[in-house]
């Protein structure tokens, strides 16, 4: 039997990246919201992933004039 709000580790991790460049269908939504609640190391990973992601953006516009 299929459970359309219950997901892995393995599926959030790839929610969480996705849901950078789209928009999660409501399913997904709530199967990942339901998903946080329940794991511990999922909101972590989502953390980690912001922070990297994060990270990168500020690399990117770095200009390296150390200057200012």
């Amino acid at each position: 039997m299929h459970y359309p709000l219950r997901r892995t580790c393995k599926d959030v991790a790839h929610l969480v990246v996705a849901m950078q460049d789209r928009p999660l269908s409501l399913t997904e939504g709530a199967g990942l919201r339901l998903h946080m609640l329940i794991c511990k190391a999922c909101p972590k990973f989502e953390k980690q992933f912001l922070t990297l992601r994060s990270a990168m953006k500020q690399w990117r516009n770095y200009s390296g004039d150390e200057s200012a």
